[in-house]
């Protein structure tokens, strides 16, 4: 007897590939890679624009060779920067000498700036100053990035001082003293909600995980159960209501079968193709599952319409093959002395396999849920591999079992 195996359902199945891993903290990396590559580019747009603005204006008490000494040096580190950065990340070392030269600069100012462009805080300088405060921001705890904007901020008005300029002086620190604090509140925020969002995260991967352990549990269980009520139960049934003899071959055949089902059952994962030829193991024909069905049931009258050609892939064909099982032996239990038909076909790209008998009947409508037989090894099991089953039947007029598949080749 081939063991039914139930594949199990995806819970929230992902749109990423299979084997993309998966983040461990999806929006704190995000918030890493802004927080990392804005610097990077602020810092070489910056030194860059700043380089050019430099040298526009020497005029005095500018001196040339101060100021070409610190375009040199601070393009170049403007340029080097992204380096270290993309490798090892905004490192506190890397953001401090940033920082020094940045200081060394602003208290340099009476070289390096001509006096009439030194108010309104629009100096290469001030853009400097600014542009390190906030990479400072962005890249520091604030335990290291409030001190670093302040020693800035004072750095710029010492040499803003130091030029003539005490409006200057004044202005431009307090703004960069703004710019320090506001930055500094911006990315704590940031940070706090990129924790929330990542553990929401983790809980939602936490409660999937368990969705997908518990309802594969429930598929095993059903898929037992299923087993259990298609054999033991089964046979113990037709034995009591007289459907096959106690001394009959067919008993102790059923027995073995049932044991070989129940022993199988404790590796699902493996289908026993059986000694009948079914042709490509993973795609074999369905009539060769139901041929062998159909012999289990020696005492059923039973006429057979199989038409050969038509596959599936294992699992299905297991499951269809142990559904029309389940239906055949609710006709020998329900209908003893009724003739059973059973056909298979290929219709439009689908499996269709009935089975009918010439028996009572019943109502459909007024089976117990309690009932496992059509409920479970029936419809549930069709539906455990994407099939459906459906069922016709009425008082004094048969019954129809009809197991539909959808995507047979």
């Amino acid at each position: 007897m081939p063991a039914v195996v139930a594949p199990s359902s995806p819970v929230g199945a992902p749109d990423r590939p299979a084997d993309a891993p998966v983040p461990a903290s999806p929006a704190g990396e995000a918030l890493n890679r802004v927080s990392t590559t804005l610097p990077i580019m602020l810092r070489l747009t910056c030194g860059l624009a700043g380089a050019v603005a430099a040298l526009a204006v020497r005029t005095p008490p500018v001196e040339p060779v101060p100021l070409t000494v610190a375009v040199v040096v601070l393009t170049g580190w403007s340029v080097w920067f992204a380096r270290p950065a993309t490798r090892s990340g905004l490192t506190p070392g890397l953001i401090g000498v940033d920082v020094a030269l940045t200081v060394v600069t602003c208290l340099f100012i009476p070289r390096l700036v001509a006096a009439e462009v030194l108010p309104g805080e629009v100096s290469w300088v001030a853009i400097l100053a600014s542009t390190s405060v906030i990479v400072a921001q962005l890249a520091l705890r604030p335990h290291w990035a409030v001190p670093a904007g302040l020693l800035v901020a004072a750095a710029y008005a010492l040499g803003a001082h130091r030029a003539g300029d005490d409006v200057e002086a004044v202005a431009h620190a307090s703004t960069l003293v703004v710019q320090t604090v506001s930055g500094t509140a911006l990315a704590v925020v940031l940070r706090g909600s990129s924790r929330r969002a990542d553990a929401a995260f983790a809980e939602r991967q936490r409660v999937l995980r368990e969705a997908l352990i518990a309802r594969t549990a429930r598929e095993t269980e059903r898929r037992q159960n299923r087993d259990l009520h298609d054999t033991v139960l089964s046979t113990l049934t037709m034995v009591g209501l007289g459907a096959v003899r106690a001394d009959s071959p067919l008993l102790r055949a059923r027995a073995a079968a049932d044991l070989r089902t129940l022993a199988a059952a404790r590796s699902p994962a493996d289908v026993d193709v059986g000694a009948t030829d079914r042709g490509d193991a993973t795609h074999p024909p369905v009539d060769g599952w139901l041929r062998e069905v159909a012999g289990r049931f020696p005492e059923l009258p039973m006429v057979a319409d199989l038409a050969p050609g038509v596959t599936a892939p294992a699992a299905v064909a297991a499951a269809v093959a142990e559904s029309t099982a389940a239906a055949l032996a609710n006709v020998l239990r329900h209908a003893p002395g009724a003739t059973a038909r059973l056909r298979l076909s290929g219709l439009a790209g689908a499996i269709v396999v009935e089975v009918v008998d010439d028996g009572p009947g019943f109502d459909p409508t007024r089976v117990p849920a309690h009932r496992y037989g059509l409920r479970e090894s029936i419809r549930g099991r069709m539906g455990s591999v994407g099939g459906r089953a459906v069922v016709d039947s009425a008082p004094g007029r048969g019954t129809r079992i009809r197991l539909e598949w959808p995507h047979a080749r």
